[in-house]
């Protein structure tokens, strides 16, 4: 697989979609890493557990899954030798907490969803790091019996703030600085108290400037009879800060103790979000579990694209089971490209273990590369031609297919002189195809239909079009190649049926009717239906005359096997199917008419009286013929040899 396959698919599309139902960042990362597997136990595996969550989320769509937020921090934190904060403890706890109720909402599921539930076993529950943190920490900090020393410090703090309050209110009344003072109010400047004074008397009030306000007229000064006070409650807050620190020592210790055991706890948590994610996308596509097969196949009942949400018209979609390559025909815009589109996005999504939204009885095969020819690829940065770009793509498209290879190719040797483009598609065909390559292509070209119909291992198929609206149904047709719309479009928009039936005559060499094709006469439309009737009457008949063989070639003619590229002469035939018993250098071998091509007529070979015997039978052959003629010969017998 790669990037360019991805993207042309709409593969990273699906990806972020499912993203999008994840709850936490580490389910969406996890999400977008989602890759096709070509291993078929672990895919149906994958698959099963899609399934079952999806059971899950139609008991209970409420999940448990949260709290993973911060928790990759956590553990990159781990063993640094420097302690996790108060609000990471705090995570820590919320997360230990989301892993119960997790454990709680499994414990019913296990009946529905044995495999999926069972996954809860890999959370070890640690009810003593849970207590112990929950114990120490109380509305997002560290409370003050969370140990004996800060129990203790914290009750000298308040004695000491006690204090230092009551000093300072006696300042504000005392007549030693009130009347300096520009308002009767205490502040703090830099963690410490200071009176406000007015600039004019700073040299009355004894004490420590620490601030001046912005116009410069008060001063925020510190008196000295404070000062002392201030330096204890200093020396309190420190020794505080040292045993808050032995507390988050201490609990840090205690969850670096059972890092094993988060970790794992982590990697299931997200694996359930990942998991859910991918349900709750499958549940809201209406997608199905389908079958997986080792072999290249591909059968998608009534499958629908995806990314077109309800306006995506369910497709009928078979390669691989009595043919493995298929070329779609058809007018532009009539879906050809949504179709191969839809088929190389379901496979992708089915070897990532993805339900499909497909109808019942529908199977998937399992495809090593997905190989894509879609859009014309215009490099501005290359300075490539569409065409050019294309064959860049094609070539790299031959070198790395394989049998185990999903080859899709749109709108195949367009861009250049239709005659060349259609030799160099058919060359494409036949090279994939003689590599094993499974493949789904679209094309214009009339003579790639016919050269599908005339090999076993291509089907042809078609884009519906409906000629009454003038519109595609956007329908495959498997089986039947497409046929242009482009004279009977061109009819309906009012063109000249005159025009037309030239038209016809000067594409295809015979007439056609057009003039009474939208007659509105009743007799008219009668006599038209008539002569459908005797026309197809007449088809019949002819179809059933072509039954018998055609004489096409001629004892001693030199052919072309096909389908070896050997060279041969015929022998005799054709019989009731059409093949030829044809001589070749090793062996004779019957060949049906189809799969040879004249080289040289006989008569341009042998003389009229030409004994081929020469060419068909063993020199002891004719000897032992010689002798016959003449006289018996004990146990001899002649076998004609085929």
């Amino acid at each position: 697989m790669n990037e360019q396959t991805y993207t042309v698919l709409g593969y990273d599309k699906i990806k972020e979609e499912i993203a999008g139902f994840a709850l936490t960042e580490s389910g969406r990362v996890k999400t977008r890493e989602i890759q096709p597997s070509t291993n078929q136990k672990q895919i149906e595996s994958w698959q099963e557990e899609v399934y079952e969550a999806i059971e899950i989320l139609n008991i209970s769509s409420s999940v448990p899954i949260h709290g993973l937020e911060g928790m990759e921090t956590i553990l990159k934190g781990f063993n640094k030798g420097v302690p996790l904060r108060t609000e990471q403890l705090v995570l820590l706890l919320s997360f230990l907490e989301t892993c119960n109720k997790i454990r709680r909402f499994m414990k019913d599921k296990e009946f529905a969803a044995p495999r999926v539930s069972a996954y809860v076993f890999g959370i070890e529950e640690l009810p003593e790091l849970a207590a112990e943190i929950q114990r120490c920490i109380r509305n997002g900090r560290i409370d003050d019996y969370a140990s004996k020393e800060l129990l203790k410090v914290r009750k000298q703090i308040g004695i000491q703030e006690e204090r230092l309050k009551e000093k300072l209110n006696q300042l504000l009344k005392s007549s030693k600085i009130k009347p300096y003072l520009q308002e009767a109010v205490i502040s703090q400047r830099n963690g410490r108290y200071v009176v406000p004074v007015k600039k004019e008397y700073r040299g009355k009030v004894k004490g420590s400037v620490l601030d001046t306000s912005a116009s410069g007229s008060t001063l925020f000064v510190e008196p000295e009879e404070i000062g002392y006070f201030q330096d204890q409650m200093e020396w309190l807050f420190l020794e505080e800060q040292a045993e808050l620190e032995k507390v988050l020592f201490h609990l840090t210790g205690l969850a670096e103790g059972k890092e094993k055991e988060i970790r794992m706890a982590i990697e299931t948590m997200v694996h359930y979000d990942c998991l859910f994610a991918k349900a709750k996308y499958c549940r809201s596509i209406d997608a199905k579990k389908v079958d997986i097969h080792d072999d290249s196949v591909i059968v998608f009942n009534e499958a629908r694209h995806p990314l077109l949400g309800e306006k995506a018209v369910p497709l009928n979609i078979e390669i691989g089971t009595d043919y493995h390559a298929l070329v779609i025909t058809g007018p532009n815009t009539g879906g050809k490209t949504v179709s191969i589109k839809t088929a190389g996005l379901l496979i992708l999504m089915a070897q990532s273990g993805l339900l499909l939204p497909v109808g019942e009885e529908s199977a998937a095969g399992i495809f090593h590369k997905v190989l894509v020819d879609i859009g014309d690829g215009q490099s501005i940065e290359q300075n490539l031609s569409t065409f050019s770009s294309r064959v860049v793509n094609i070539i790299e498209i031959l070198k790395e297919a394989n049998d185990k290879t999903l080859v899709l190719l749109d709108e195949l040797g367009s861009g250049t002189d239709p005659g060349e483009g259609m030799g160099l598609a058919t060359a494409i065909l036949e090279n994939l195809n003689n590599k094993g390559a499974t493949i789904f292509a679209t094309t214009h070209y009339s003579e790639i239909k016919d050269f599908a119909d005339h090999h076993e291992d291509f089907m042809n198929g078609s884009m519906e079009f409906n000629l009454e609206t003038l519109k595609p149904t956007y329908r495959l047709r498997i089986g039947k190649g497409g046929e242009s719309q482009a004279f009977a479009i061109a009819l309906k928009l009012g063109i000249h049926p005159k025009l037309l039936e030239r038209a016809h005559h000067i594409t295809y060499k015979t007439e056609q009717d057009y003039t009474s094709l939208f007659e509105d006469d009743p007799a008219a439309l009668k006599e038209r239906e008539q002569q459908i009737t005797a026309n197809r009457h007449k088809r019949q008949k002819s179809s059933k005359v072509s039954k018998k063989p055609v004489k096409v070639f001629e004892m001693g003619d030199s052919v072309h096997v096909l389908s070896t590229g050997a060279l041969g002469v015929i022998f005799k035939g054709p019989d009731s199917k059409g093949n030829y018993v044809v001589q070749t250098r090793e062996r004779k071998i019957e060949v049906n008419y189809k799969r040879l091509k004249l080289n040289l007529p006989a008569s341009e070979l042998y003389p009229e009286d030409y004994d081929f015997s020469i060419i068909f039978e063993s020199k002891e052959h004719r000897k032992l013929l010689n002798r016959m003629e003449k006289k018996h010969v004990e146990e001899s017998i002649i076998r004609e040899d085929t």
